[in-house]
Formats: C-alpha cells, sequence, structure tokens
C-alpha cells in the first residue's frame, strides 16, 4: 500500500536513465495504479503488473481482483504468493497454485513467491520449505516461459538483513534444480529472482551469484533515485 497519482513521476525519472541493455523492468504499483501507469508509460520498455489475483475468474469475491481485469487494466505480470499476503490473507500453496494456474491462463506472466521465516531459517529447514512450496504451488503448464520464481526469505524483507552470499547461491542452485526437474531444458531458462532487502549498496554483490537473474525489489523501488542503481548493477552483472 504504497504510492499514489503522484508517484507516476518516479517513472518519468526512471525512463531518463533507462532501458538499461538486457534488463526487463517490471513496477507492480497498488490496483489503483495498474490502468494509469499502464496509460502513462505507454510504448516505453517498462511493464505493469499486479501485485495478485484471485484463483477465480470471476464471482462475488467482494475486494478482490480478478486476472482478466489486470489484464484490461493494462498489466502484464502479477506477483503471486508474497510472504505477505501469505501472512495476512492465510494464502495456502493450494490456494496459490490455483492463483498461478488462473493468471496464466489469464495471459498474464507469473511472478511466484517462495521463502521461508526466521524461525525456519534458524532451524535450518530453508531449503526443505521452499522445495514444498514450490513443489505444492508450482502448476502443470505448458508455458513455463512466463512463469517466474522469486525467492525472498522473509525475514529478510524490510529488515536491511540479508542472507549470506553462499546461502543465496545453494538456495537459487536448488530452485534451479527443481525448474530442471519439473520443466526440462526449459526450467534452465527460467528466470529466478532475490528478494530481500536488495538495494543500491548490495545490488552488484547480489547479481553476482550463480543463479540469480534479477531481483524483486520493495522499498527501494519507490523512488527512481534508489531503484535506478539496482537496476544499472543488473545490466552490468
Amino acid at each position: 500500500m504504497h504510492g499514489d497519482g503522484a508517484s507516476l513521476a518516479e517513472i518519468d525519472a526512471l525512463l531518463q536513465a533507462h532501458p538499461a541493455p538486457g534488463v526487463e523492468i517490471v513496477i507492480c504499483p497498488p490496483a489503483t495504479l495498474i490502468y494509469r501507469m499502464a496509460n502513462h508509460i505507454g510504448a516505453r520498455p517498462i511493464a505493469v503488473g499486479g501485485q495478485f489475483c484471485h484463483a477465480a475468474t470471476k464471482g462475488a469475491h467482494t475486494g478482490d481482483i480478478a486476472a482478466s481485469m489486470l489484464v484490461e487494466a493494462g498489466a502484464t505480470h502479477v506477483i503471486l504468493g508474497h510472504s505477505e499476503r501469505r501472512a495476512d490473507h492465510g494464502e495456502s500453496d493450494a490456494i496459490i497454485r490455483a492463483q498461478v494456474a488462473t493468471a496464466l491462463a489469464a495471459g498474464l506472466s507469473v511472478i511466484l513467491c517462495v521463502g521461508e521465516t526466521e524461525a525456519q531459517y534458524k532451524a535450518g529447514q530453508t531449503q526443505s520449505i521452499v522445495a514444498t512450496q514450490l513443489a505444492n504451488a508450482l502448476p502443470q503448464t505448458d508455458t513455463p516461459a512466463r512463469l517466474i520464481i522469486a525467492y525472498e526469505p522473509v525475514w529478510a524483507i524490510g529488515t536491511g538483513l540479508v542472507p549470506q552470499d553462499h546461502e543465496i547461491a545453494a538456495v537459487h542452485a536448488a530452485i534451479r534444480e527443481i525448474l530442471y526437474n519439473n520443466f526440462g531444458a526449459e526450467g534452465t531458462a527460467m528466470s529466478i529472482l532475490y528478494g530481500g532487502s536488495v538495494k543500491p549498496e548490495n545490488a552488484a554483490a547480489i547479481f553476482a551469484i550463480a543463479n540469480v537473474d534479477g531481483a524483486l525489489v520493495g522499498g527501494a523501488s519507490l523512488s527512481a533515485a534508489a531503484f535506478s542503481p539496482i537496476i544499472s548493477a543488473l545490466a552490468r552483472a
């Protein structure tokens, strides 16, 4: 719940420095801004996504939003399974799996989030938790090219804490293996993002880690001044 109409000025500031070669930029604003942002961007090289969609295609689900509504508003992507949705709204892996299937069927590209809590991290359960979340939420799909995985350790979101490089590498390698086992050669080309206190100061080091193909950026994406250096770091990686 960050951003209003005034935030559209940040898009213009971001576009002054970009596109960065080889970097895909997706902004996922609040639902109230999707239509305005998509029209404001127009044909310029930034995509727009939603932060959630319901598993149902339509129906009496007050306050929710359908995948088709996101598409109609101008979104091309949607974030699903974010830790805050799991915690605040009790979204299970089964619910997320249904959301992913619905979003893909509507033509959206899906950013599927997985990650462990602090207690699970301290208990050494990181890889088992991530593997279980993927096993339960990955759809049997013929469109893996429109499926992106984001590893977000819950304890690192907005805290300034970041796992050690070797920990990120181990989790991303495990995710890559799971994607390969599910999708074969296509799994090797799927993007795996890291999310969790990514900022200009640590972006280059994170992007140098094997199997880190980009970032799911939270607080640092709210201003072009903070977000632009992260994009530049990925372009140089």
